[in-house]
């Protein structure tokens, strides 16, 4: 079984940063892309942001670009949202998931889903 945990989120000023973790355990994390997601209340789950299994290819929503920064660790089986510059519309839970294909995760399809952390942005 795979399990994704989300941490991180928390109460932040607009303007200010926070940065997520999605910690994998029960399968071999660079077997899979890495994305990041979220929902507002009251709206649909959004792409934010994924990452292929070696890195080398990253993805952002237009949102995001410029501000978030995705990343990874191989060896400690973690993926990373750095998230600056944060702004009221950014408030949201925010979820991790793993997929065969950065493209799948773009289009929310993923195999695993993590159970999702606070991000709440004070103006």
């Amino acid at each position: 079984q795979v399990q994704l945990v989300e941490s991180g989120g928390g109460l932040v000023q607009a303007g200010g940063s926070l940065r997520l973790s999605c910690a994998v355990s029960g399968r071999t994390f660079s077997n899979y892309a890495m994305g990041w997601f979220r929902q507002a209340p009251g709206k649909e789950r959004e792409f934010v942001t994924a990452i292929a299994w070696n890195g080398g290819m990253t993805l952002y929503a237009d949102s995001v670009k410029g501000r978030f920064a995705i990343s990874r660790d191989n060896v400690k089986n973690t993926a990373y949202l750095q998230m600056n510059g944060l702004k009221p519309e950014d408030m949201a839970v925010y979820y991790c998931a793993a997929s065969g294909s950065v493209t799948s995760l773009q289009t929310l399809r993923a195999d695993y889903w993590g159970q999702g952390t606070q991000v709440t942005v004070s103006s």
